[in-house]
């Protein structure tokens, strides 16, 4: 048997010692109890989660606990109870956890906790290892103060024991002195399958939900499996206004104060659309742009003032001028988007500049104006400053109306946008790149569709430590929140009065005497809500404050986060467990970062390849039981090896060692061989490659393609994609294999595509109509000889190409987040270059080496119409510097 076929048998039997081990694992632990307790008082909710588990076993084992939370909550608290004694995270300031986190690692404890960003979730993560038939407790206490949209307030419950539970419950209670206008139980854990499940109870302020799903339920219903429940249950409600001024609730020198007054007219408004059609937008991104344009055009009311302006390198206007929102002006802008094309690169500065100039022309008493920009890039050309943009934008602004900004995926530089729209009295959302992003980005504008109000101002008298108490819009369905400490102590003459523009009519809202006291029922409540709105504006400001400034309001986040125990950006949990002390840390991530992954610890730093004496080349990957499985090779440095993965003259047994989630491993030893080289077929054909740069004129480069490459790979994201070539030398590919994670392949053919998830397998046909499918984290869309798939966050899509009788597969990179380094002879993303001048051939300087090129037209087959472009050409090992044996693999 030669190297290649063994190193493949032993990793099926390590795969299959894992998925076994995994299966048996999961039964020895059982969750015997999980409740989910949520209470919500005046919009401010704290939710615990608590999970009961047991070791069934005969030995010990580590117990996971994980759980998803509302990404714009706060933990503020976690514990464990191990026989009898607890286990409390103790918040610090981010720098101090780091450090004794590092301290605790440096020692060989175990790692930290992850929380990774997603669309409306964060993940908790965390790991205690239980003594043989012992129990362990979790509790984890989350806060968040629900925020009003389109005139309801979303409570989201996430559960997801991930398996049947004899003892489940989810009790929610909610208490609005006001009283409550309407509430409805939605999500996927309300399906027909639960009805029976879900209990609900109403009086004129509270309302009490209740979901007691049995152990038989919890396997049936739509987001169930033989794993258990894994859904949402969302509570949607809304309180009673009962004047026009707002409500205003009192507890222990602190105060909050409600505003969504009904009583006013819409204002028309004046909003100029400003529309990234840059390159990276092709595709999926432009489709959804144009749909979700079409409508939100549809939805202008007749006053509304309106104009489009699309860029990319340039920028382009619809109209020169802002129009009314006529029948007629509203036909002729949809022809103008259903014709926009993406292509270029990315002036952000000219466009928006553009966009205020129109609004600052067109300017009419009692509207309301509004930018929006939608983009998924970096600015590329023209200002590519961000610092210098946003300067730009602000002096342009003057502070006269807000601008809004939506980032499209997770290329683009969410901060930028963050600063750019906070710094001009907006905000800055991200739009996620799922099957329904057109209409997410037409959910945001409905949001500030109807102003009703400009230049708002709340007056306290008798009043410290306020909250944001100016705003220079009200929108319809939303609401305003101030909070702060009064001073005189004195309820009778508290007063609140709000100042604002209705049009151009000035309107005054006035408040005095009694207020609702909550000191008798929840003393802290006020405090902690007070507590919670000034961390989280304080977090945002931070983004354009600087100096002193900055310095100060960093403090004062500390500050409030240690004493009210907020996990937030500028603080960590700590988390002390019983094994020999070890730490853990888990950190609130800001929008946008990176996700941690899991470390090992110093038991397994040994196998790191930076040990002195061993060099480890590894293969690792995660089984679709969620285990860790690593194979290690190592060799000895100072004797001389094969450049394969075989062993040295001394005939060292190969030690593997499979690695899983807890601590136990298994070792498997191999018998002792000869060294074989490894060997691949010869290249036998060139293929030519385009690839975009950061500058205007794109490069391209010829690799002589072996049988079998490597076309793209990142270990971190445990994906890859590989090709192979045509047999009889054409232009593409006549397969492409892509792999995610363990247990997700696609193999795509010119006949056609197949898919399996590890459970099932799917087949497509080039021929069939547009077809989506969806797995967790994966999306795949057919459209005619063109196949969209997006696994994790990244995203590509593969092309069926026929040319002169040949029909290949050609793929493009349409989404690679910049933290992921994708490598492969389809080279790394937007390389940028210099042109030297005065050189007699063209030269450019790449990666601080000069290389000689030359000018040529290639057919740009990452377009279905595979334009004739042309391009630098340059060597190969110029942009990738490596080797083509470096891309060779031996299977798709």
């Amino acid at each position: 048997m030669d190297e290649v076929a063994l190193r493949l048998t032993v990793f099926g039997l390590l795969f299959t010692f894992a998925n076994l081990a995994a299966t048996i694992k999961k039964q020895d632990i059982d969750i015997y109890s999980f409740h989910i307790n949520s209470t919500v008082s005046s919009r401010y909710a704290i939710t615990i989660i608590t999970s009961r588990v047991t070791n069934v076993l005969n030995q010990s084992q580590e117990v996971h606990f994980e759980v998803k939370i509302p990404k714009d909550a706060f933990i503020s608290q976690f514990r464990m109870t191990i026989e009898g004694k607890t286990y409390d995270g103790v918040v610090k300031e981010k720098e101090e956890a780091q450090q004794q986190y590092s301290q605790a690692v440096s020692r060989g404890q175990s790692a930290g906790l992850v929380s990774a960003v997603g669309r409306t979730l964060e993940d908790f993560k965390t790991s205690v290892t239980v003594a043989a038939f012992s129990k362990v407790t979790f509790e984890l206490t989350y806060e968040e103060l629900l925020k009003r949209r389109l005139g309801k307030y979303e409570l989201l419950i996430n559960a997801q024991p991930m398996q049947p539970v004899a003892d489940f419950k989810i009790d929610i209670h909610i208490h609005e002195n006001p009283g409550i206008s309407f509430l409805e139980v939605k999500g996927g854990l309300n399906t027909k399958d639960l009805t029976n499940a879900v209990t609900t109870i109403r009086s004129d302020k509270d309302a009490w939900v209740k979901f007691y799903p049995t152990r038989d339920q919890q396997t049936k219903c739509d987001d169930c499996s033989k794993n258990g429940l894994n859904g949402n249950l969302i509570i949607v409600y809304d309180a009673v206004r009962q004047k026009q001024s707002g409500d205003l609730m009192v507890s222990n020198e602190y105060f909050v104060h409600y505003f969504a007054p009904t009583d006013i007219q819409r204002i028309p408004k004046n909003v100029v659309f400003i529309i990234d059609e840059s390159g990276s937008m092709l595709g999926k991104k432009i489709e959804q742009t144009r749909l979700a344009m079409l409508r939100i055009l549809s939805d202008l009311d007749e006053n509304d003032h309106f104009g489009l302006i699309t860029f990319s390198g340039h920028f382009q206007t619809w109209k020169p001028e802002l129009l009314k929102a006529t029948e007629g002006n509203v036909e002729e802008a949809k022809t103008f988007v259903r014709r926009i094309k993406s292509g270029g690169n990315t002036d952000i500065n000219a466009a928006v500049l553009k966009a205020v100039d129109m609004i600052n022309t067109y300017s009419q008493e009692g509207s309301a104006s509004i930018l929006i920009l939608l983009t998924d890039g970096d600015p590329t050309t023209g200002e590519t400053n961000p610092e210098k943009i946003q300067e730009n934008v602000k002096k342009a602004i003057g502070e006269k109306f807000p601008l809004y900004s939506l980032g499209f995926g997770f290329d683009v530089s969410f901060e930028f946008l963050k600063k750019l729209s906070l710094e001009n009295n907006g905000v800055a959302h991200r739009i996620y790149e799922d099957s329904d992003a057109d209409l997410q980005l037409q959910g945001f504008y409905e949001e500030v569709a109807i102003p009703l109000l400009t230049d708002v101002h709340l007056n306290y008298q008798g009043v410290a430590n306020l909250t944001q108490s100016t705003f220079q819009q009200y929108y319809n369905g939303s609401e305003i929140v101030v909070a702060g400490q009064i001073t005189n102590n004195s309820l009778e003459s508290f007063t609140t009065e709000v100042i604002a523009l209705s049009k151009s009519t000035k309107v005054v809202y006035q408040s005095s005497g009694p207020t609702v006291d909550l000191s008798s029922g929840r003393p802290e409540h006020v405090k902690r809500l007070w507590a919670f709105l000034t961390v989280k504006q304080l977090l945002e400001k931070m983004v354009f404050l600087e100096g002193l400034e900055k310095d100060n309001a960093k403090k004062h986040i500390i500050d409030l986060s240690l004493k009210y125990k907020f996990v937030t950006p500028l603080t960590s949990m700590v988390v002390t467990k019983p094994q020999d002390e070890e730490m853990q840390v888990a950190h609130k991530p800001e929008e946008g970062e990176k996700p941690k992954r899991h470390s090992y610890g110093a038991r397994r730093q040994m196998f790191m390849p930076s040990h002195p004496v061993n060099r480890i080349l590894a293969s690792s990957s995660v089984n679709q039981h969620g285990a860790w499985v690593s194979a290690f090779y190592t060799r000895r440095e100072n004797q001389e090896t094969s450049a394969s993965w075989g062993l040295n003259k001394r005939k060292r047994p190969k030690m593997l060692r499979l690695l899983t989630m807890g601590d136990s491993s298994a070792i498997l030893q191999l018998p002792s061989m000869t060294q074989k080289p490894l060997t691949t077929s010869p290249p036998l054909w060139r293929i030519r490659i385009l690839k975009s740069s950061g500058n205007a004129k794109p490069l391209c480069y010829d690799v002589p393609v072996a049988e079998k490459v490597r076309l793209q790979q990142n270990v971190l994201s445990e994906f890859s994609m590989n090709g192979q070539r045509e047999s009889f030398g054409g232009e593409g590919f006549s397969r492409i294999s892509i792999h995610y994670k363990t247990n997700h392949h696609l193999l795509l053919s010119t006949n056609e595509i197949n898919y399996t998830d590890g459970q099932e397998t799917v087949k497509f046909s080039w021929e069939q109509d547009l077809t989506h499918h969806e797995r967790e984290n994966v999306s795949l869309i057919l459209r005619r000889n063109e196949f969209d798939v997006t696994m994790g966050n990244i995203r590509v899509a593969i092309l069926l190409h026929k040319k002169d009788g040949d029909i290949f597969l050609w793929p493009a990179i349409w989404q690679q987040p910049k933290y992921v380094v994708l490598m492969g002879i389809l080279g790394e993303a937007d390389i940028s270059y210099d042109e030297i001048p005065g050189s007699q051939t063209p030269t450019l300087k790449i990666k601080d080496k000069e290389v000689k090129t030359s000018w040529v037209m290639v057919k740009d087959y990452r377009l279905a119409s595979a334009p004739v472009v042309g391009c630098w050409l340059v060597p190969f090992q110029a942009l990738t510097q490596r080797e083509l044996s470096d891309f060779t693999v031996t299977q798709l």
